[in-house]
């Protein structure tokens, strides 16, 4: 029996399993897509993240039905905590949705899928390397696809920095105008209390070929997290310069720390 398939028959239990299949998934007849997906693995990713969600960081979550149901979408947020948990719950929270729930993808750091059996298993879950050929696909196919344009600049941030965001990438911005594809504005406060670094040791994080080495303590805070989602955003795809450009994602940008300064001003508790 394969890892998948062991933590399936522990974890998923006969509701979730119809559940998860009345979501609409592009999978082939075999049950995986060209990126790894996988509706088993998928299963057990859900069931994982329910636990994380709603018991270990009691995630509030407001707007989860700004998110369009049908259509490419890119869900961007800001980006923190050192591990990847952010995507995790955005992404569970558009899963089990009440009104039409959808299946988004997350584009992971290209470490992630070097580490043995992590990898494969964070592909079946949904994951997918990020790179601007995989999202552009995915764009094309008519996905919900989660970006951090951030990147290893925002989840590796020190406490110090917690919720000033890093410069953007135009990347997500060029996507989006070519596939016609929604932008969903996402704010996420709590995350950065979860593994709080107060350094990088950047010598170290070079030599063991990783994008950070925090120091911090080994271990997840259970910090409460909350999500704010905006309005979708469109923007046309009229050729226009490269300044024009960086003004319309400084305009997402601008949404998000709105989205954070709501989160913060009405955070009761860290804990």
């Amino acid at each position: 029996m394969g890892l998948t398939s062991y933590l399936r028959s522990k974890l998923v239990s006969a509701e979730l399993d119809n559940q998860i299949d009345r979501i609409r998934k592009p999978i082939g007849t075999l049950g995986y897509d060209p990126w790894g997906f996988n509706n088993d693995g998928m299963k057990v990713g859900f069931s994982l993240a329910r636990q994380l969600y709603e018991k270990y960081f009691r995630v509030e979550t407001t707007g989860i039905d700004k998110i369009p149901a049908e259509g490419p979408v890119l869900i961007v947020a800001n980006h923190s905590g050192q591990l990847p948990i952010d995507g995790i719950l955005i992404g569970y929270a558009l899963a089990a949705r009440q009104n039409k729930p959808r299946i988004p993808r997350a584009m992971i750091e290209r470490f992630f899928p070097t580490v043995p059996y992590l990898g494969n298993l964070l592909n079946e879950f949904g994951a997918v390397l990020g790179d601007p050929t995989n999202c552009a696909k995915m764009l094309a196919n008519g996905e919900a696809v989660i970006v951090f344009p951030e990147g290893v600049r925002g989840s590796g941030k020190l406490y110090r920095d917690r919720y000033q965001l890093k410069r953007f990438g135009n990347g997500f911005m060029h996507l989006a105008m070519k596939y016609n594809a929604a932008i969903v504005p996402v704010g996420v406060v709590g995350c950065e209390e979860t593994i709080p670094a107060i350094a990088n040791i950047k010598p170290l994080a070079r030599m063991l070929g990783i994008p950070y080495a925090p120091v911090a303590l080994p271990v997840v805070f259970p910090a409460k997290v909350h999500l704010n989602i905006g309005d979708p955003m469109h923007f046309d795809n009229r050729e226009i310069p490269e300044e024009q450009v960086t003004e319309r994602v400084e305009h997402v940008k601008a949404a998000i720390s709105e989205l954070i300064d709501k989160g913060l001003s009405e955070r009761k508790r860290l804990f």
